[in-house]
């Protein structure tokens, strides 16, 4: 139940009809009168007075105003749904005093456990969660029967299960244990290894909530385990702890009343984070001060969204009415969280245990599935209907066979009576039954452990890998989930952040442009570099006193319009140095723009100092310090792009300083040189740096007072209150003067542009998706060649669409790009060839939502299709402006096209999480924005550049691995039951077994497992460095080339076939023929042991003629695996077991190996077996060679053995041969302006105007000089 407060907003109810009121009777029930008078209206004359609001739905427990005292709530419950409402005339509208809305997720706190003071609400207690964190998912008791019921949903083993069950009911050919002792051995593994990780969950939590953490109870510091919190407790947390639950701030050890903190374990930031007290409780330092506070709390509840924060608190002094104080983000110390540069602070606990934000964060990801699983599902269901199949053949043929006089009842096997009354329809089934189980083998149940097995020691080749090491950050690759590995073998489509995933988010502060004037740090004249340069006017005189003033304004709004934090450096966890070595202070803030640009004015003159008691002092170039008082901070959100502060100087001046993008502050500008500011821009954003606009406005006193009064009411409102912020915003900001523009150098990360070069030449399509402007991402695109000088760039952007119709610019578009490519759609692969026209598209965020918007008919799908069309036909598409679910649209956009291509998405900051999480594949680059994209992705890696080899490298092997471990064992277990189809025909459909139970078990647990295990993880069809040198071989294996219907089928046809040599092989050979020197004749037994062991030999000779890198470890399993198998033999049937009752193999094995015809008859057979196979692939080699099978030719050595290279999680950085820096082109006839683009690896020429025939080029690119 929400409790209130009656105060000054709440006098005017007290003025309503006057009735008989006690007014002092309603203050104490915490009730305004309007609310009083209606509820008196409701129970005497219940709910048909006129004029009375109507229900709002539902009843509550509270009056909207304040709440009543218990017993009027709970007497009156239904009745308080109608309070809050007066009576204006013929309509009824609703009474909310200021900061009262219509919410419902919310909750009361009283810090302390301490009831309010006599007389200012009721005190109802609540139940809160402890403070235990559960990560794990099972409990000692409820582990077996949960992961069991987990492991029967998988539709392989319950049908296994299904098949056991049968075995045990009725009378089958085969031993339950055949089919059990493999369900058995893969529940059972399956259940200890997530048994293990779940113990490890559990290890984890317990070490976790059994932490000591230090409350104030009774004025006094007590320690107690973490997991006895409860909410509303006051904690204490020292330097360094991590905060034990999400908390309210009270107070710290500083003056100001603020802390600093790290969640690094949150989001991954590293950069300290200043957090606020609350106003009226920051000056309590002692636990006893904290003990006597009387306050209570509300807020919402718990809420995912770490950044997002809403409540407000009542503190109760010795005056009659509480002071009220809105709580943001700002004042909430989040769990996981660490205190830094704070000796120690006091915080209310609110949310503990699983309502904390960090425990709200566990949710899993939705599960993704790779297209090989889809297709080994599918393949799964062909093999259970060929099951059905041989099944219902074999019944039908065994009645038909039976029909005959005298065979369904010979003479030496009559007949009970019993058995003749049995129905007919009930022994088909029951031989149905019999038949399903004796041919269930060809289900190979074992294959899901073996992938799973395989996925997840494969995994760890990433993380091995010492080439996708960072030395610079120490960061390594991270696998947060292995079941995507050979996804990444068929990716067609990236898409790609720019800052801080293409680039290196290492900003540097490179010039700003102020009244006109261009201002250089360090600049270089001919050919000297001036350290301390104030200004070097580079468009026209020196400029005048106004502009001097100007200037001035222009460098004391970047020092003071920020979240810098400035820190002495011997104090600091991870500094970042002034640039001015004079100085000891280094500056830390979660945006590297911030601090660039703060670096950059100090270069230049002014310094800021620091933020102290609520006064910002920055140091001016004659060396004075001047002091401001910091009034408001309007903070940064991506919606408005850009950030204000309300700052009064010590002469009384207010000022409003406001810095964001040019598309936001242009707009909002009544004054100022507009045109030389946005050339300036413009030309800065072609080049490919980063720009802001920086405004400002004076304000008068009265003019404050109104700001003062919109923000506060929009702060302490409790439902939607970002809105309400934004409304004020946007009412605060307008009017400004425009001052000037910065640019920061966002710099190329290393080897960005070799490999979008690479993945292209791979056959990959590459988008990037970013925020930032054209001008700017075009620029960024050709340094990281994704554009080439012969892309011509195709728009279709906001301004081109105002200019014409959006139906007519796609059309036009598409027939631009189908002009030169016929009827026919490029492939994706094309815009790689050097016949084909090479086409670029840019798009808007704007222009994206026209098009994903319906139609007026309700449908959007022709527009989206024809801009599906012309994307399939460009090389490369940028789409700039993005919002982050805009980029999630464009990723489920071509995810969900006609093609269904696979999708990867990679970036590395916050607003990339939802286009990594609706990619197939999501990458997060672990760079500068935190780790909220490495957390939430499928795979982490330190940069760019290493996504080529986890491609190019990784990806190929995984795909190629795992492809032919799934045709592998679909093709022997073919082997494995079609000779046993086929014995039916000479057994009368007796269902009598071809082999012996003990080798029908371990067939698929030992005899063959190995091998393709280790054949999974090992083989490396080419080297390594071949791989990377040559990315089009990663064609080869596109659209899931190896898992697809005609490899399947041939698999299958040679499965029957080698079953066939296997079994008539063996039939014709030893018919009626006397084998052994006593001249006895092979029984079933021994015929069945001679096929089973040839085939034994073919699938494992098979695999190593596929297998093309070999290791000592290859040998030993794959002839290791042979000689168990006959060892296993030799034992099993030479001896005598004292727990058999009966020894059908006795000397079985021995017997067959005791005859030269038998051993002639076995090589001949494999032979045979495996002599198809073999011309097929050198028939094939010769006639029509794979681009992977020219290169296994070329990587013949001289002396003609195969060159072996190491696995790739094994393989050293190898030293390759640089590629050769591009020559520029020389110059044409036809005179074109060109930008050159220039950093420390790459000289790109960017074309500063493109054809005119199709491309709308901006006029900042006009004109530009070279």
């Amino acid at each position: 139940m929400r409790t209130g407060y009656l105060g000054k907003e709440h006098r005017g109810c007290l003025s309503g009809p006057p009735g008989e009121l006690d007014t002092q009777f309603l203050a104490r029930c915490r009730i305004c009168a309007p609310c009083w008078i209606h509820l008196l209206s409701f129970t005497s004359r219940g709910s048909g007075s006129e004029g009375w609001a109507q229900p709002r739905g539902g009843s509550t427990s509270a009056c909207r105003h304040g709440a009543s005292c218990a017993y009027l709530a709970a007497a009156l419950d239904s009745a308080l749904s109608w309070a809050c409402s007066e009576r204006t005339g013929s309509r009824c509208r609703v009474l909310q005093c200021a900061g009262e809305e219509n919410w419902v997720d919310s909750r009361t706190i009283y810090v302390g456990h301490k009831e309010p003071p006599l007389g200012a609400e009721a005190y109802i207690p609540q139940r809160y969660p402890d403070n235990r964190i559960v990560s794990s998912k099972y409990t000692f008791w409820n582990f077996i029967p949960k992961n069991l019921f987990e492991q029967f949903r998988r539709i392989a083993n319950f049908y296994f299960l299904i098949i056991f069950l049968v075995q045990l009911i009725i009378d089958t050919p085969t031993s339950p244990v055949t089919s059990g002792l493999p369900l058995f051995f893969v529940i059972t593994v399956t259940a200890i290894k997530q048994g293990y990780e779940d113990w490890l969950r559990h290890k984890a939590d317990n070490a976790m909530n059994q932490c000591p953490v230090h409350f104030i109870q009774h004025g006094k510091l007590v320690r107690k385990q973490s997991r006895k919190l409860r909410v509303g407790d006051i904690v204490m947390v020292k330097e360094d702890e991590t905060f034990p639950c999400d908390l309210i701030f009270l107070s710290s050890n500083r003056g100001d009343g603020t802390c600093h903190v790290t969640t690094a374990s949150l989001d991954g930031e590293s950069s300290h984070k200043t957090h606020y007290a609350v106003q009226d409780t920051k000056g309590f330092h002692t636990e006893e001060d904290i003990d006597a506070l009387h306050a209570t709390i509300e807020c919402e509840q718990p809420q995912p969204d770490l950044y997002k924060f809403v409540g407000r608190i009542n503190v109760y002094n010795d005056l009659s009415d509480p002071v009220v104080r809105p709580l943001g983000s700002e004042n909430l110390l989040l769990r996981g969280a660490t205190l830094k540069n704070t000796e120690r602070i006091f915080g209310v606990a609110i949310y503990t245990g699983m309502e904390t934000k960090m425990a709200l964060n566990y949710q899993s990801k939705s599960q993704k599935r790779s297209a090989v699983e889809k297709s080994m599902n599918v393949f799964l269901i062909v093999y259970l209907c060929i099951l059905i199949s041989k099944a219902l053949v074999n019944t039908i043929l065994k009645y038909v066979w039976q029909s005959e006089p005298f065979r369904d009842e010979p003479w030496y096997n009559q007949k009970t009576e019993a058995e003749r009354q049995r129905n007919l329809f009930l022994r088909a089934f029951t031989d149905f039954l019999a038949f399903m189980v004796l041919f269930n083998y060809i289900i190979p149940v074992s294959m899901y452990v073996t992938v799973e097995m395989q996925k997840f020691l494969g995994s760890y080749f990433i993380t091995w890998d010492e080439d996708m090491f960072d030395e610079d950050t120490g960061e390594g690759p991270l696998v947060n989930t292995s079941d995507l590995n050979e996804e990444l073998g068929q990716v067609e489509y990236i898409f790609t952040d720019k800052t801080g995933t293409l680039t290196e988010n290492n900003m540097a502060f490179k010039e700003c442009c102020v009244e006109g004037h261009v201002y250089v740090p360090h600049a270089i004249c001919n050919g000297q570099v001036l350290p301390d340069s104030t200004g070097i006017d580079m468009i026209d005189s020196s400029p005048g006193v106004s502009s001097r003033e100007r200037e001035e304004l222009f460098f004391r709004a970047l020092c003071l319009c920020h979240t810098v934090q400035v820190k002495d450096e011997d104090h600091v966890d991870g500094p970042r140095k002034s640039p001015d070595s004079g100085k000891s202070c280094v500056y830390i803030s979660s945006s590297p723009d911030e601090v660039a640009l703060v670096e950059g004015v100090q270069r230049l003159g002014f310094t800021y100092l620091r933020l102290k008691d609520s006064y910002m002092e920055i140091l001016n170039r004659d060396g004075d310090i001047e002091r401001f008082e910091l009034l408001e901070v309007l903070s940064f959100d991506s919606v408005r792009r850009r950030m204000s502060v309300i700052v009064r100087s010590t002469t009384g001046e207010i000022y409003l300083f406001c810095k964001g993008a040019d598309s936001s502050i242009f707009p909002r500008v009544i004054e100022g040189k507009v045109d030389q500011i946005r050339s300036r821009v413009e030309r800065n954003a072609v080049e490919g740096l980063r720009t802001l606009c920086v405004a400002y406005k004076r304000l008068v006193p009265e003019e404050y007072e109104g700001v003062c009064g919109l923000l506060q009411a929009a702060k302490v409102a409790l439902q939607d209150r970002e809105k309400k912020l934004a409304e004020a915003y946007e009412q605060i900001e307008k009017d400004l003067i425009l001052l000037g523009a910065t640019a920061v150098e966002d710099r190329l990360q290393e080897k960005a542009a070799d490999t979008i070069e690479a993945l292209q030449k791979a056959g990959i399509k590459v988008w990037v998706l970013t925020g930032d402007k054209m001008e700017t991402a075009a620029a960024t695109c050709y340094a990281c060649r994704l554009f080439r000088r012969g892309t011509q760039l195709l728009e279709l952007t906001t301004k081109r669409i105002e200019e014409q119709s959006l139906h007519d610019v796609l059309f036009e578009l598409s027939k631009t790009v189908l002009r030169c490519s016929g009827s026919l759609t490029r492939d994706h692969f094309s815009g790689l060839s050097t016949d084909m026209h090479d086409y670029g598209l840019i798009i808007d965020g704007a222009a994206l939502s026209l098009i994903m918007k319906p139609r007026e008919d309700g449908s959007s799908a022709n527009y989206r299709e024809l801009f599906l069309d012309i994307c399939r036909n460009c090389s490369a598409v940028l789409c700039c402006r993005m919002a982050p679910l805009q980029k999630a649209q464009i990723v489920k956009l071509i995810k969900f096209s006609k093609e269904h291509p696979i999708t990867l998405a990679i970036g590395d900051g916050a607003n990339d999480v939802s286009m990594i999480l609706e990619a197939h594949v999501g990458i997060g680059v672990i760079g500068k924005e935190g780790r909220q994209a490495a957390r939430n992705s499928d795979y982490a890696i330190p940069k760019f550049k290493h996504l080529k080899k986890m491609l190019l490298v990784h990806g190929h092997f995984y795909y190629i691995r795992i492809s032919e471990l799934v045709q592998y064992f679909f093709y022997k277990n073919v082997c494995f039951i079609f000779p046993q189809f086929l014995y039916q025909f000479f057994c009368g459909f007796s269902q009598q077994t071809l082999y012996d139970t003990a080798y029908l078990t371990l067939y698929n647990i030992s005899f063959t497992s190995l091998p393709i295990l280790l054949y999974s993880l090992m083989e490396q069809h080419v080297g390594v460095d071949m791989l990377k040198r040559d990315p089009s071989l990663y064609r080869d294996i596109a659209k899931n080339a190896l898992l697809r219907w005609r490899v399947f089928i041939y698999w299958t046809f040679l499965g029957l076939f080698d079953a066939l040599v296997f079994f008539f092989g063996a039939y014709f050979m030893f018919e009626n023929t006397t084998v052994t020197s006593n001249g006895q004749m092979f029984g079933n037994w021994t015929f069945g042991t001679l096929v089973f062991t040839v085939m034994v030999f073919t699938v494992t000779l098979k695999l190593a003629l596929d297998t093309h890198y070999w290791t000592w470890i290859n040998h030993f399993v794959i002839w290791g695996s042979l000689l168990f198998y006959v060892i296993f033999s030799l034992l099993w049937g030479g001896i005598i077991w004292p727990f058999l009752s009966y020894q059908r193999m006795y000397y079985v094995f021995l017997h067959m190996l005791s005859c030269g015809p038998a051993w002639l008859g076995i090589i001949l057979l494999i032979t045979v077996s495996l002599l198809p196979d073999v011309l097929k692939k050198v028939l094939c080699r010769q006639l029509w060679p794979t681009a992977t099978e020219r290169t296994q030719q070329n990587m013949q050595r001289p002396d003609g053995s195969p060159e072996l290279a190491p696995p790739a999680s094994l393989q050293s950085p190898g030293a390759l041969c640089p590629r050769p820096a591009a020559a520029l082109h020389s110059a044409t006839s036809r005179k074109v302006p060109r930008v050159l683009w220039r950093s420390e690896e790459y000289t790109v020429l960017l074309p500063a105007r493109a054809s005119p025939v199709t491309v709308a080029v901006p006029e900042s690119w006009r004109d530009t000089p070279t």
